[in-house]
């Protein structure tokens, strides 16, 4: 029965259905705890299956986390075809050997990008919990090689910086001298996905070893504008693994004033891209010292410059989250006096307020149910504005409205209010910024028409009497002409 279950196995392994991979992987690790003897035909019909399932780019997630588990059970298994030599040759042969049958098509990678992170984790995970000592040591010095190589393709640079990242998430590296400049000799190289990947393993790297690598980084961002954008990549890395244990958050909080000081330095960074990542730097942080971080937050919310404000208000987006949070008795004071800059008189500063207004709606309604009096007459006034002015490029001029992104967060608010805050919302006020809506651009009478749809459900009456002033404008569009340009391409 057991040799019946694995025949039919390798059919249920593929992209198709990665729900039904993801059992038929279990099941096998399963086999090989209880009835290692079964194993033997693996590797002529699952294991196949596998390799290609791994190079799929829908393999993520908990799927991924079944494969890395199944390769696993397959060398505690004992079975000599499944050794964690034969393993390690098997996964990484399409990384360092690419034939067209592996390779995707129009693509310099060997494989897919999702297959460089899907088989750096099974590598890390091999490495970790399965090889010798000398094994583990093995890999790690070929890794190294090819990073020191100049004769390395961009893709088994890529591999090799994921699966450092990987193993020095777990595991102190610092045996190997000089590492960090190692992976950080990787900020110079062309290819975009291998710089991000040496942010990303520098990064995980420092988790195995805070004390060593973390003042390293904190020093090259304020030294090397060049690569200052990576380096705070691979801070957020540090900040991001290291708030996932207690001992770990314990560890970092050293660090926290050093950090923090740093990031508030560069949140008026001229690179909208760098003050993303400060943003979110600073929001993570809070999660770990929201008592003494938050209430120096919200002083810069009057500093002069509209770049730290912006900065300030998306930090807090990222303090928001579905699960509870020891912040939250704090934040739900506080976050009426940060969403005040949907007042400000920067028209980025008010859009970055409108996008935390919506993650918070979305994800934490509670947090600012007590505070709509106050938003909702800021977030309709930001339905109304437009600012527009034409460009000239050549002979021709283009409209373009400055208030255009604006708006369309302000709508998108609008829809997330409706569904999470609809018992604080003046439901009149709120239908008059809807006709103001279906008047708009086709992207927001879109987002109009689905509330109007939600609002025939939840509240007929109210639709009832607004519905002359709401079917004018609908009538409007029926009766609109397409462009020739729309009929040509329906065509």
């Amino acid at each position: 029965m057991v040799n019946d279950l694995i025949d039919e196995l390798p059919r249920l392994i593929s992209e198709s259905d990665t729900h039904v991979s993801q059992l038929a992987l279990m099941i096998v690790s399963r086999l090989s705890e209880t009835m290692p003897q079964s194993m033997e035909k693996i590797p002529d019909g699952v294991l196949p299956a596998a390799l290609t399932l791994i190079r799929s780019p829908l393999l993520q997630g908990s799927a991924l986390i079944s494969m890395t588990t199944f390769f696993c059970s397959l060398v505690r298994s004992g079975n000599p075809r499944l050794t964690f030599v034969e393993l390690v040759q098997h996964l990484t042969n399409p990384v360092y050997n690419p034939s067209p049958a592996t390779q995707p098509a129009n693509s310099p990678l060997s494989v897919h990008k999702q297959a460089f992170y899907s088989t750096s984790s099974c590598i890390s995970a091999l490495a970790l919990n399965c090889a010798s000592e000398a094994e583990y040591q093995s890999v790690i010095t070929k890794l190294l090689d090819n990073l020191k190589s100049n004769d390395m393709s961009c893709s088994v640079r890529l591999f090799a910086l994921l699966t450092l990242g990987g193993i020095g998430k777990h595991r102190d590296l610092s045996e190997h001298k000089n590492l960090q400049n190692v992976i950080m000799s990787s900020f110079n190289s062309p290819t975009e996905e291998v710089k991000s990947a040496a942010s990303y393993a520098l990064g995980n790297v420092s988790v195995g070893n805070l004390n060593l690598y973390l003042p390293i980084i904190l020093s090259e961002i304020q030294s090397n504008s060049k690569r200052q954008y990576l380096l705070l990549h691979s801070l957020k890395e540090i900040i991001t693994s290291m708030s996932e244990k207690e001992e770990s958050i314990q560890l970092l909080k050293n660090y926290v004033p050093d950090m923090w000081n740093l990031l508030v330095r560069y949140m008026e960074s001229s690179e909208e891209g760098s003050r993303k990542i400060v943003a979110a730097c600073l929001g993570k942080l809070m999660l770990i010292d929201h008592e003494s971080l938050l209430p120096k937050l919200l002083n810069y919310t009057t500093s002069e410059s509209p770049h730290a404000r912006s900065t300030v208000v998306t930090a807090i987006k990222y303090t928001v989250k579905e699960e509870p949070q020891a912040i939250d008795v704090m934040l739900r004071q506080y976050i009426g006096q940060f969403l005040n800059l949907l007042r400000d008189d920067d028209l980025h500063v008010r859009r970055m307020a409108l996008v935390t207004l919506n993650s918070t709606a979305h994800n934490k309604p509670a947090l600012i149910r007590d505070h709509m009096e106050e938003i909702l007459p800021n977030l309709y006034k930001e339905t109304t504005i437009k600012l527009k002015r034409e460009v000239e490029m050549g002979p021709f001029k283009y409209p373009v409205d400055d208030a255009l992104d604006n708006r369309k967060a302000a709508f998108e608010c609008m829809y997330t209010v409706l569904q999470s805050c609809m018992d604080r919302v003046n439901i009149f006020q709120f239908l008059d910024h809807i006709e103001i809506g279906l008047k708009d651009v086709p992207d927001i009478k879109m987002l109009t028409y689905l509330m109007v749809l939600r609002l025939v459900h939840i509240n007929p009456n109210a639709i009832m009497l607004k519905l002359e002033s709401i079917l004018e404008p609908l009538r409007d569009t029926f009766q609109s002409k397409l462009k020739d340009i729309c009929l040509s391409v329906r065509r």
